[in-house]
């Protein structure tokens, strides 16, 4: 029987398509909807949610995102990045005419059902799709995946589906971290003090109910650190609203530090697979600001792996795995 191409989609988290109130309220909407997000439901929630999140947060994520815009493209990082990741990945597959390789964001443009119609009008029956979440959270893969299986429901033809699983401890990924990691540091013209490894936080409540982040997220540090051969610090990003988040936060460990006299400070963000708002805006201006007025001196950001050839050479490592016997 004769096979239809293969399809590689990868998969972000998303991106507003401008800085203005209402084009990051039309992202807003779609990011905080999603209730593998935010689980609060009901009709207070419903008054907080249209009356005071989407009239407030608007304007102070736009202000985020117009520090880092990408000014030539008109567009964010991450819609920059992840587009040169696909692009760059597709030319690895020049010599196999039968791949095909999209990307899409999980909110936003390019969708994830575009990104998938995409493929399949190229002839691709069979699709690997490809989070670029190196811990799984059901806020994050398992939220795309939910997307994936929505549009599923509207094909007549459904492709043959296969995944790139979590890759938190894989070694090729542990192996890419570290490497842009000492790469960084033999850069600097001074010894850190500390290095963090800042990860994107999640309520307590989420871990209690059973998502495995918290685990894989320690697990990647660990090895990390075991590799590297030297003590990195975990910490986690991003915490908002009044819910109990996991810890230590990022922020507050690095004015801790500062106060206490660490004038120094390296910071990784493995969790991101391109740099984004979180990393450039969060850590590289406001955490790095924190640190210098609390009494820190020097504070150096390591930049995702991005589509670097370490980045590439790790995501067609990972994809080629789960082509094994399709191409």
């Amino acid at each position: 029987m004769q096979k239809g191409k293969i399809g590689i989609l990868l998969i972000n988290l998303g991106t507003p398509e401008a800085t203005d109130f209402w084009s990051m309220r039309r992202y807003l909407r779609e990011f905080l909807s999603d209730k593998r997000v935010i689980e609060a439901k009901g009709p207070v929630w419903w008054l907080v949610f249209n009356g005071i999140i989407l009239t407030r947060k608007p304007r102070s994520s736009g202000k985020a995102y117009a520090k880092i815009w990408n000014r030539e493209r008109d567009e964010s990082p991450l819609k920059t990045i992840t587009r040169s990741q696909a692009e760059k990945l597709a030319s690895g597959y020049q010599a196999n005419p039968e791949i095909e390789v999209d990307w899409a964001m999980r909110y936003g443009k390019p969708s994830i059902a575009q990104g998938m119609e995409s493929l399949a009008d190229k002839g691709c029956d069979r699709l690997l799709l490809f989070p670029l979440y190196p811990q799984y959270s059901a806020a994050t893969t398992a939220s795309a995946m939910d997307r994936v299986f929505d549009t599923l429901k509207t094909m007549r033809h459904q492709p043959t589906l296969r995944m790139v699983p979590p890759y938190y401890d894989h070694p090729a990924y542990i192996d890419a971290i570290t490497t842009s990691l000492r790469d960084h540091l033999a850069r600097l013209a001074w010894q850190p003090d500390a290095i963090i490894a800042s990860l994107h936080g999640l309520p307590q409540a989420f871990i209690d109910k059973g998502d495995p982040y918290q685990q894989q997220c320690e697990a990647t540090v660990a090895q990390l650190c075991k590799t590297l051969g030297k003590d990195i610090l975990l910490t986690y990003q991003s915490r908002s609203g009044r819910a109990v988040w996991i810890g230590p936060d990022t922020e507050e460990t690095l004015v801790e530090l500062a106060r206490a006299g660490q004038k120094n400070v390296v910071i990784i963000a493995p969790g991101f697979a391109a740099d984004c708002v979180e990393t450039l805006e969060e850590l590289q201006i406001r955490a790095a600001k924190a640190f210098v007025e609390n009494g820190g001196k020097n504070f150096s950001m390591v930049p995702a792996l991005n589509d670097s050839e370490t980045s590439l050479s790790l995501l067609r490592n990972l994809a080629d795995q789960q082509l094994c016997n399709w191409a």
